[in-house]
């Protein structure tokens, strides 16, 4: 996922909102990567839980 300075967004900010929008609904995730761009974007590279689906061995 990409997150960009676009309309004066704080990418930092906007990552912890979909972060804590992923808590709250409790699903699970793992982030792989996370890195910054020199235009100021944030690309993070995660694995997520869909729907109610099992995630046994695919989150370790």
């Amino acid at each position: 996922m990409r997150f960009d300075t676009a309309n004066d967004a704080n990418p930092d900010q906007e990552f912890e909102m979909f972060c804590q929008k992923l808590d709250r609904n409790k699903t699970q995730y793992v982030i792989e990567d996370k890195k910054k761009e020199p235009d100021g974007s944030l690309v993070v590279r995660l694995r997520k839980q869909y729907n109610t689906y099992k995630t046994t061995g695919y989150m370790d």
